[in-house]
């Protein structure tokens, strides 16, 4: 088994430390960081939305004829937890702020975990699906570090803390997932991988409309349009990126036009 996990956990273990490089160059600027926290905020929110609508839910969709309903199932799940969480702050008296972090925080942690899933699963399909989806992957690794780490600053977690956590919740549960799914991963076929994902996409869903837009309320119009705008276009470039399967598995090229990652599926033959 582990030579089969040896192509998947290196990946995992890249895409971790592409996170974790996001992660780097906004902590290094503590102070600046902290001072745009919100409109860091807002452009994650900008950035998780079209990124979850553009690859996260078309790749449910094309797995899973239930995407639809797993994405409300996600949504509602992260709606129900984040009232829990603000029981639990008002019961015990915390600051409420950390205590809501926690929702948008397991959220993102959930994401990171299935894309390392989808690791194992589609290297033991064929090692060619396994690197494209590995690479189309990745390219969203970077801002997710960057979300990770504005959602804890903006509740007014400190620079290291903000660090620690977020690198736990976005970076180290990619490998984590592949090795937690390594003995299951000739099991696991299409449909539960669009249901995974269409979990995910509701969760990331509501994190995006809610914890991360929320500074919109105490912003100016005008900060806060361009904060949304810029997550918006970088999202837009990162799921236009020309990542594709170029290569069917008899080794010639496909005939079809190329499209951007978010626009075909990884993988097409089930692995049950």
């Amino acid at each position: 088994m582990l030579t089969s996990l040896q192509a998947p956990l290196f990946f995992g273990l890249l895409a971790a430390f592409v996170t974790s490089i996001g992660l780097v160059v906004v902590a290094l600027r503590a102070d600046w960081s902290a001072r745009n926290a919100d409109l860091f905020a807002l452009a994650a929110g900008g950035m998780l939305v079209t990124l979850t609508l553009l690859h996260i839910a078309p790749e449910a969709f094309e797995r899973s004829g239930q995407a639809p309903t797993f994405i409300l199932l996600g949504f509602l799940g992260g709606l129900a937890l984040s009232q829990i969480m603000r029981l639990v702050a008002s019961e015990s008296g915390s600051p409420a702020s950390p205590i809501l972090a926690i929702t948008p925080l397991l959220a993102i942690a959930a994401h990171s975990f299935i894309d390392g899933v989808i690791y194992a699963v589609t290297f033991a399909s064929s090692f060619e699906s396994g690197f494209f989806a590995a690479i189309a992957l990745i390219m969203h690794e970077f801002p997710e570090g960057v979300i990770a780490f504005a959602l804890l600053r903006s509740a007014g977690i400190s620079n290291r803390a903000s660090f620690f956590w977020a690198f736990l919740a976005a970076a180290f549960t990619t490998p984590f997932g592949v090795l937690v799914s390594g003995p299951f991963m000739y099991s696991v076929g299409e449909a539960l991988l669009g249901q995974l994902f269409a979990l995910s996409a509701g969760l990331l869903l509501f994190v995006a409309t809610g914890p991360l837009l929320a500074p919109a309320r105490d912003e100016p119009p005008g900060r806060t349009l361009g904060a949304i705008g810029a997550g918006v276009a970088l999202a837009v470039a990162i799921a236009l990126a020309p990542i594709h399967a170029g290569h069917n598995h008899s080794g010639h090229d496909h005939d079809e036009p190329h499209q951007p990652a978010f626009a075909r599926p990884v993988f097409h033959k089930s692995v049950s």
